[in-house]
């Protein structure tokens, strides 16, 4: 994980907080790593992280999705027991409660057909191991294991936890960053830490990995590697079983940058994954990406020895990497990831999230099916990246040649005589010719799933790449992706269109897109595309609708009697380019008299506590706390929304804090005002009072 990996004067917590959001932070600790390096079989080497799907949607997701588009192996969360809360994190399942494989995401059955399917699919299996430590709050867990001391668990006694003597720090935690034995044997924000010194502790680690490797599991990414010495992680390797292969598991670490330890001690044990190769994707993508002609000097890690990702379930949360809420740049950064030749490349699908600590779809706490329509954002299924699998497969491992930097925006290079990718981070298309390197001929473009060919003659092609988009090509056959974006109606050229409207409702009604095209049900109410309420009253849900197409829509309401409401304005239009796009709207507010403010405050809080806007227009909830607008803790201790409100309008508004258990506390002094004009963009800058 990220965030528990920093010293603690990184951590978004107030001080008398920072015990509490250290556990929250805890649920991303990477395992020890195995010597054994990723295969690259003819379905390829690029693993898609599934991160907290359950196992029967893993599974079919193996079936439709990921076998067919040419992956190498899916990478999933800890299956094994752990905290069980009444208002449930996403962090839960990073606090192991037993090695019990009857879990948050279904039970062990379930998950040992999981990994058959995905087998059967032709992928390999990775999960998550959490190893270093167990559970630091006492409760019950998802199989209905129970722990008062959180030093005596199902699996573990007293004895088999480092003590402050051990940690030589009388409160256990680490607090010196630049300590490698207070690192390694003190509690990471006072998660207990295992004595991994210990041969019986080795063993019995072993053992709860050795029965997933039973079940089929491939190999393991290693939870807060960084905690546990490198010698105590080989040592637990060691004691692995083959897998079903007949060889070594797979295994990865994740090691936080830092100097103490340093990614480099770990090559030994198993390969890293490399956040600074994470790093300087996002500092080029929001910056310069003629940047990246020097990528392979710029401190990443050896390409023999790494892991590389675009952003994780720790990174998008706490602002150090990308996020899906960067839109078209973060799908372009990971476009670059699969057609740079460098580590094995991850692809990272997760749910949306309003705030750092929400957990995924559930009922009960138990993950329910992953609906990429409404609440998960699956970008295994966008279209360029299903054709950039194929491409990246397509090339092997041919070195990256006739590089060409036409921009601080615009770059292009070949993978060998083998592909060509021209690339284009700006805001406008631009149009350049291309020394590809590549046999004469015309080719399908794999962005757009050969919805248009690039022509290569005497070796040059004149491309014009779309804005936030790409163009690539290979010396090979390309077969459309009927897979990806399968809830697109039939379509092989679609693109994601993410809907966010502002709708305050009571209890049992839901808000609906509908509109013009099948894909949002033909103005059809029974087939509208119901949204998520995770960010109540922002209602979300993306949408794969055609590209190049124009259409209108409209957003209804339905109670629990299946009654249907209509917005009362004009219907509203949008156009599905080649690029991903987001509609933001309000309830009732026409397009064309609508604007946008983004509302910012400095506010700290504690561990479960948000920070809200409410104002005096419907927008703003009417003063209402309950319908509220949620800010976005992305760039803690700034909180953020971009909200829609009509045009040359005078409003005021307040801010205020909802704890876990709804208490309202408002910031004192007199209301804000505000007044908007007739353009957008829009935005405050203000300070809790």
């Amino acid at each position: 994980m990220t965030i528990r990996d920093h010293p603690p004067g990184v951590l978004r917590r107030t001080a008398g907080a920072a015990a509490a959001a250290a556990l929250a932070l805890a649920g991303t600790i990477a395992l020890p790593a195995g010597a054994a390096h990723a295969d690259a079989t003819t379905s390829g080497d690029v693993i898609a992280n599934l991160w907290e799907y359950n196992w029967n949607s893993v599974a079919s997701e193996c079936t439709a999705v990921l076998g067919p588009g040419g992956y190498g192996a899916v990478w999933v969360a800890p299956p094994a027991e752990s905290l069980k809360q009444s208002s449930s994190y996403w962090w839960d399942v990073y606090q192991p409660y037993s090695s019990s494989l009857n879990g948050r995401f279904g039970t062990a059955a379930q998950f040992a057909s999981m990994v058959t399917a995905c087998h059967d699919a032709g992928l390999k299996v990775y999960t998550d191991a959490v190893v270093n430590h167990t559970a630091a709050q006492t409760g019950v867990g998802y199989n209905g294991t129970t722990i008062t001391n959180k030093y005596d668990t199902p699996d573990w006694d007293p004895d088999d936890y480092h003590t402050s003597a051990e940690c030589n720090d009388s409160d256990l935690i680490i607090d010196d960053w630049s300590n490698l034995s207070e690192i390694q044997n003190c509690e990471l924000l006072g998660l207990p830490d295992l004595e991994t010194e210990d041969d019986d502790v080795r063993s019995g680690i072993a053992a709860y990995l050795n029965k997933q490797i039973a079940l089929g599991v491939d190999g393991f990414r290693i939870d807060a590697a960084k905690h546990i010495p490198v010698a105590d992680l080989n040592a637990i390797r060691a004691k692995l079983d083959d897998t079903a292969s007949g060889v070594d598991p797979y295994v990865f670490q994740e090691v936080y940058p830092g100097s103490t330890p340093a990614a480099s001690d770990y090559y030994s044990s198993g390969d890293v994954l490399d956040f600074t190769y994470a790093s300087k994707l996002k500092s080029a993508f929001q910056g310069n990406v003629s940047d990246l002609a020097s990528l392979e000097s710029s401190g990443i890690l050896p390409a023999a020895n790494s892991v590389s990702f675009v952003t994780n379930h720790d990174t998008e949360r706490n602002g150090l990497h990308m996020s899906y809420k960067d839109g078209d740049t973060y799908r372009l950064a990971n476009v670059f990831e699969l057609a740079y030749k460098w580590a094995t490349p991850t692809i990272y699908s997760g749910f949306e999230w309003s705030s750092s600590d929400q957990a995924p779809p559930n009922s009960n706490g138990f993950v329910t099916d992953t609906n990429c329509s409404s609440g998960w954002y699956c970008l295994q299924r966008d279209t360029a990246i299903a054709g950039m699998v194929k491409w990246h497969n397509a090339v092997g491992s041919a070195a990256v040649t006739n590089w060409s930097t036409k921009s601080s925006n615009v770059i292009g290079f070949a993978r060998g005589t083998g592909g060509y990718l021209a690339l284009n981070n700006g805001s406008s298309a631009a149009t350049h010719t291309f020394a590809t390197g590549m046999a004469d001929g015309t080719y399908a473009n794999v962005v757009d799933n050969g919805a248009t060919t690039v022509t290569v003659s005497g070796g040059n092609a004149t491309l014009t790449v779309p804005a936030k988009s790409a163009i690539a090509f290979h010396d090979g056959a390309f077969t459309p992706c009927t897979t990806c974006e399968p809830d697109d109606g039939g379509s092989t050229s679609t693109v994601s269109a993410t809907f966010n409207a502002y709708a305050s409702t009571t209890s049992g009604t839901s808000v609906h897109v509908v509109g013009s095209i099948a894909a949002l049900g033909g103005w059809d109410t029974s087939k509208a595309v119901q949204l998520s309420s995770a960010g109540y009253p922002i209602w979300s849900g993306a949408v794969s609708v055609p590209i190049n197409t124009s259409f209108e829509y409209k957003y209804v309401k339905k109670d629990a009697a299946g009654n249907v409401t209509w917005e009362s304005t004009a219907n509203r239009s949008a156009t599905g380019t080649t690029s991903a796009l987001t509609l933001d709207s309000s309830w009732n507010v026409a397009n064309a008299s609508a604007t946008d403010v983004t509302f910012n405050v400095n506010a700290t809080t504690s561990l479960g506590t948000d920070v809200y806007v409410v104002g005096s227009i419907a927008s703003l909830g009417s003063w209402s706390t309950a319908d509220a607008v949620p800010l976005s803790s992305a760039s803690y201790p700034t909180w953020s929304r971009k909200v829609i409100v009509p045009r040359s309008t005078a409003f005021e508004y307040k801010f205020l804090k909802k704890d876990g258990s709804g208490n309202v506390t408002w910031e004192s002094g007199t209301n804000r005002s505000y007044t908007t004009g007739s353009s957008s963009g829009y935005s405050t800058s203000d300070t809790w009072k």
